[in-house]
């Protein structure tokens, strides 16, 4: 699936992936959370448009930081899924949604320390054992520190290098913290384990106040982060990318146009590349 162009899968314009011919992403993802499980009218939507298209997951509640044990029934009911729809590639987010048996529906930050790096290690490994795959972990967007003991990049470095995971980079996310948290974006991808990202994110955000922008899914991606993508895509082999689009949905011909200019991105790096190494 690499140097291939997809979009969050949404019911909001679920059948545009079925009878629009001008809508064709390589590929479409989804919150397993939301589907296993599912039944009667959605589950056929869903089976019609894994017929046309090749299915990724992006998870939503394993709270892979939480100090609660992990949910060993929904990890069975997962495998089933993934698959059942031959999916490839199953990532999720480096946060905690849960404490105390509180299901907190928001995704919040781990403290980057030592403990914390150990913790998230064990947990990543059992997954990925559990799953019999790869575990595609995201880079989060964070609006405080907690408790750290290191930086960002170091916990993100460590977290991958330690239990051999594989990464997710979410550029806008990046783009985002850089903002909030003074620090430069560019500097920063360069210098995560750019071998190990198997999948890319892009989506939009809202800016709330001079000093603070806020990660949404909901905006179309500014200039600014399309240029911090093509800065990343230079650095590194081809992987699929990822439209991120949850809400606040515009006309399909914006998506597409959106899917478009990634596509132009990726096809002037990594086609280029791939001419040259054979």
């Amino acid at each position: 699936m690499s140097n291939q162009i997809g979009i969050g899968y949404r019911r909001d314009f679920a059948d545009e992936f079925i009878s629009n011919n001008e809508f064709k992403p390589d590929f479409i993802e989804l919150a397993p959370e939301n589907w296993i499980g599912m039944g009667g009218y959605w589950k056929k939507k869903l089976d019609a448009a894994a017929e046309r298209y090749p299915i990724t997951c992006h998870g939503l509640s394993l709270s892979i930081g939480s100090p609660d044990d992990l949910d060993l029934n929904f990890l069975k009911q997962l495998k089933v899924f993934l698959a059942h729809y031959n999916v490839k590639i199953y990532s999720e987010h480096l946060s905690f949604s849960k404490a105390a048996n509180a299901h907190l529906y928001d995704l919040l930050p781990i403290p980057f320390r030592e403990d914390a790096v150990k913790h998230v290690t064990e947990r990543i490994k059992f997954v990925q054992d559990f799953l019999e795959r790869p575990l595609i972990i995201e880079n989060v967007s964070y609006y405080t520190t907690v408790a750290a003991e290191m930086s960002e990049l170091e916990f993100i470095n460590q977290v991958v290098n330690e239990s051999q995971c594989q990464l997710l980079l979410d550029v806008n996310n990046v783009y985002v913290n850089a903002f909030n948290h003074d620090y430069n974006a560019a500097d920063f991808i360069r210098q995560l384990p750019l071998d190990r990202v198997a999948y890319i994110h892009m989506a939009g955000h809202e800016k709330v106040a001079p000093d603070l922008i806020i990660d949404t899914h909901g905006e179309a991606i500014i200039d600014p982060v399309y240029e911090l993508f093509d800065y990343t895509t230079q650095l590194m082999q081809a992987v699929p990318v990822l439209l991120e689009r949850d809400f606040n949905i515009p006309e399909t011909t914006e998506l597409i146009a959106e899917m478009n200019k990634l596509r132009l991105i990726t096809t002037k790096h990594w086609e280029v590349e791939h001419a040259i190494t054979g």
